[in-house]
């Protein structure tokens, strides 16, 4: 019977004043290195993703957007010409 992992490794090495510098930012708040490492990564991991995933736009921007979500001008031709060119590749029978 096969085991599922919910927990992963990931070995680091670092030169010694990194890893004394870690270890002493880990005792000052008062965490195990092991919980200092694993929080500081997530925390890395998730502002990262989120400044990939989310797109800031000042309100005039995000007025002009929507206004053209709400009221999306006429096709000119090279969106018909590409709409034409989507249904001759993706619709064929």
């Amino acid at each position: 019977m096969a085991l599922n992992k919910v927990e992963e490794r990931i070995p680091a090495r670092m030169p010694l004043e990194v890893y004394e510098r870690i270890a002493a930012a880990a005792q000052a708040v008062g965490a195990t290195l092991n919980q200092f490492l694993v929080q500081s990564a997530l925390d890395k991991a998730n502002d990262i993703l989120e400044r990939e995933r989310v797109i800031t736009l000042s309100t005039k921007a995000a007025e002009t957007f929507f206004g053209l979500i709400e009221n999306p001008p006429s096709p000119n031709d090279c969106l018909k010409e590409a709409m034409h060119q989507r249904e001759v590749l993706l619709c064929r029978r």
